[in-house]
């Protein structure tokens, strides 16, 4: 566990993109690791705040990867909050459920085999998921955030957000269009998680 208070703020600029002009805000944690939060509006007022909590994701984030809906859903967040004036995203470092870059390539070869993302993460020795939720309580204390509207499917980000302290106050479905290369996934992620799809 990580401990909140030790979250700092370590830099501050303005980000421009093609939905808003948000603020990036990056902060460290206790053991060095960096993670951003993209903030629009005022968001330490007492009205909930409406926001996603995104776990890095390189190949859907970035290279446009269509094995999962991680790219589309941080779109569709970024989309929302702009229409609304007023959100944040908290961005985490946790790439590949918690085990990093090179274990999710390594656990993409496994699923290339067959195996789903869960079996894929348990026979190179991970557990399903091993993302941790404290950084995004220290963050979004940090940045004053009192309540969320939060944009998930994910019923055990919700207790896990709950028991670090977070009062998510409304689930909002944050539901993308699937793709062909990801129907297995969205599948074992319905099925072995839970996800509300």
């Amino acid at each position: 566990m990580t401990n909140i208070a030790e979250m700092k703020i370590a830099a501050e600029t303005r980000l421009p993109t093609k939905f808003a002009e948000f603020k990036l805000v990056g902060f460290e944690d206790p053991k060095g690791k960096e993670h951003v939060a993209l903030v629009l509006g005022d968001v330490t007022t007492a009205e909930p705040v409406l926001a996603r909590v995104h776990s890095e994701c390189l190949t859907g984030d970035a290279l446009y990867s269509q094995r999962c809906d991680c790219g589309p859903q941080l779109e569709a967040a970024m989309a929302k909050i702009a229409d609304a004036g007023r959100g944040v995203i908290i961005y985490l470092r946790q790439e590949g459920r918690g085990i990093g870059l090179i274990n999710k390539i390594r656990a993409y070869a496994e699923q290339d085999k067959g195996l789903d993302t869960v079996e894929a993460n348990e026979i190179l020795g991970f557990a399903p998921d091993a993302r941790e939720y404290d950084i995004a309580a220290g963050m979004l204390e940090k940045l004053g955030v009192k309540s969320l509207r939060l944009m998930t499917n994910n019923p055990k980000k919700l207790e896990k957000l709950a028991e670090c302290g977070v009062n998510v106050v409304e689930r909002l479905p944050h539901i993308t269009e699937g793709t062909p290369h990801n129907e297995y996934y969205l599948a074992t992620k319905s099925k072995k998680f839970g996800h509300m799809l």
